[in-house]
């Protein structure tokens, strides 16, 4: 897939500046390929959605939208990043909002870096809400940081180890409403 990116313009968000990186019409593709591959492996089943908030809310919306069969939703909250840097330290910040025991569950992230956010998924899932499976599907992944063991069922799109904005991604709480991704620039934007 080749950007489509000739309509896209450099933004700035704080004081950082993003250049265009993935087009509205190409993260549609992306997110409705997600949504049929897990359909194929779940259209027997009624599984359960659950969105890691708050970033993951433009992806979730989408890929449910794009799902053919029946299904459920959650949510649960979890945060390691402060600006433009994960902590190292993942906090949950909200429960989940379903009982999902014995229930065949995806975990709907918006992006996996270092794999510490999955790390304490899985180990939340399996140890306190037993479900029958655990499955997880993100919109992006950063394989050149990404070190853990646990499997990614699905994935949107690899990119590089950039920071970026828009789709549900922010800067210190803004851009998310931004239909299209950018990415952080490595110097100051001319127009």
């Amino acid at each position: 897939m080749l950007p489509n990116l000739q309509k896209m313009a450099a933004i700035q968000v704080h004081d950082k500046h993003f250049v265009p990186f993935i087009s509205s019409a190409e993260i549609q593709d992306i997110v409705k390929d997600v949504a049929l591959r897990i359909f194929e492996d779940f259209k027997d089943e009624t599984p359960v959605f659950i969105g890691v908030l708050n970033g993951v809310v433009m992806f979730f919306s989408d890929l449910i939208r794009h799902y053919p069969g029946p299904c459920e939703i959650a949510f649960l909250q979890m945060s390691s990043y402060i600006g433009t840097q994960s902590t190292g330290i993942v906090y949950q910040k909200m429960e989940l909002t379903k009982d999902i025991r014995d229930r065949h569950i995806i975990i709907v992230e918006d992006i996996v870096d270092t794999g510490n956010t999955v790390e304490n998924l899985f180990k939340y899932f399996e140890q306190t809400q037993r479900p029958k499976s655990v499955k997880l599907a993100t919109f992006l992944l950063k394989p050149e940081v990404y070190k853990k063991d646990f499997k990614l069922d699905y994935v949107g799109w690899e990119i590089p180890n950039k920071f970026v904005v828009g789709y549900g991604l922010d800067y210190d709480e803004l851009g998310r409403n931004l239909p299209e991704l950018y990415q952080l620039s490595e110097g100051k934007i001319n127009d």
